[in-house]
């Protein structure tokens, strides 16, 4: 029965991936926690993967908060910047 939950790292890690994001399905999601049962290597990247997501959604709030955008002028001198560079 289990053979049907049967993955590989890597596929793991996709559907961990997808997951973060609401895009794996019920039956991705069965697999991948099957893997991460039997899967010590796994279950750290997921732990380590959502605590990132939490950290850059922490950062991206609080960078949308405080409007830290370059102006158009800036951003014109900038592209400027590089392009002379090359």
């Amino acid at each position: 029965m289990f053979k049907f939950f049967k993955i590989t790292c890597d596929q793991a890690t996709t559907i961990c991936d997808k997951s973060q994001y609401g895009e794996a399905s019920v039956y991705e999601k069965m697999q991948l926690n099957w893997h991460l049962l039997v899967c010590k290597i796994c279950a750290l990247y997921s732990k380590q993967n959502k605590k990132m997501s939490e950290i850059f959604n922490l950062k991206n709030g609080h960078c949308n908060k405080n409007n830290a955008c370059l102006s158009t002028k800036d951003k014109e001198a900038l592209k400027e910047q590089l392009n002379n560079f090359n």
